[in-house]
């Protein structure tokens, strides 16, 4: 058996592909489990944006001190605050992004199957190219949800406006900017979450691939399989590796971006503002705010995100 075979015998068996899926059931029990995802790591995403909009003239400048200023002033919902516009706007996002990162993976695939490159290097272009694709596609539902969300998180913080719910944010928003106000940060949200995901996705797809090899992996046929444990190890470490990967290298933009969102109507800026306002306060390292929550939040979410996915489509495997 020749060495291509052995890899798909001894990594194959770890991934199901798209036509594999009981799709149905991949999409009802996906929003169940992706939903307990999100309450578990929703709060890192409340500091982080807190973070990002701070002013000099704050008193939390740190992701402590943040915390310790929302439990104090709000208790425990406040780490929750825009939750249920996220949720409502996530399983309509994550459908359309699943279903484009699958269908597009699988094709790419086949495409760079016929250049005879390295195998990582082949699981790192499809799946950039797949992760890519999907948050384009997903952007136009995300990006409103977004704007609501974190005009919710950081509401009555650092002088920015109080609202009653995000019905009122929405009707504020229409009121003062229209249709065009929910998709304020739209070119930066594309440029933050499109290489975000190309970087966080081909990194995954890549390290587990070198993960593998250096565990005996690929290089000769197994006469067993995996074991779940292992399999689960390996998922677990590319997702740490691509999540850290990709926070380090889109923060400056996510900054920017959020900055942008979270700005009244009444406080019209462009990016050349933000960037010289951030770089005025804290010098370059003021693009950076947020980088230790985003960078646990992107490596604990992509961590429990992959596991989650993964063990989805064990779940949802159609019986051979």
């Amino acid at each position: 058996m020749d060495a291509s075979s052995a890899r798909v015998h001894a990594i194959g068996q770890t991934e199901i592909n798209w036509d594999k899926l009981d799709k149905t059931k991949f999409y009802v029990v996906g929003a169940g489990l992706f939903t307990g995802v999100t309450v578990a790591l929703y709060p890192v995403s409340v500091v982080k944006t807190r973070l990002q909009v701070a002013t000099k003239e704050t008193l939390e400048r740190n992701a402590v001190a943040v915390l310790r200023g929302i439990l104090k002033t709000d208790g425990v919902p406040g780490l929750y605050r825009g939750f249920g516009t996220v949720i409502t706007g996530a399983i309509p996002a994550r459908i359309i992004f699943l279903t484009a990162l699958e269908t597009t993976k699988v094709a790419t695939f086949k495409m760079v199957e016929t250049m005879k490159l390295a195998e990582p290097t082949q699981a790192a272009i499809a799946n950039g190219v797949a992760g890519m694709t999907a948050s384009l596609f997903s952007q136009a539902v995300f990006v409103p949800i977004d704007v609501v969300s974190q005009k919710l998180m950081v509401q009555g913080y650092a002088g920015h406006a109080r609202y009653s719910g995000g019905l009122d944010v929405v009707r504020k928003v229409l009121q003062s900017d229209g249709i065009r106000g929910f998709y304020r940060g739209f070119g930066l949200s594309v440029m933050t979450y499109s290489p975000s995901s190309a970087v966080w996705w081909a990194s995954y797809g890549s390290s587990q691939r070198v993960i593998w090899r250096l565990l005996g992996h690929g290089e000769e046929l197994q006469e067993a399989p995996p074991s779940n444990w292992t399999i689960m190890s390996v998922q677990a470490a590319g997702g740490i590796i691509a999540g850290a990967t990709a926070s380090c290298i889109t923060t400056p933009l996510d900054t920017i971006k959020t900055r942008l969102q979270v700005m009244g109507h009444e406080k019209k800026t462009s990016v050349r503002k933000v960037v010289r306002n951030l770089i005025a306060e804290d010098g370059w390292t003021g693009l950076y705010r947020g980088l230790g929550p985003r960078f646990f939040s992107m490596s604990a979410w992509g961590t429990s995100m992959i596991l989650t996915y993964e063990y989805l489509k064990r779940l949802c495997a159609k019986d051979e």
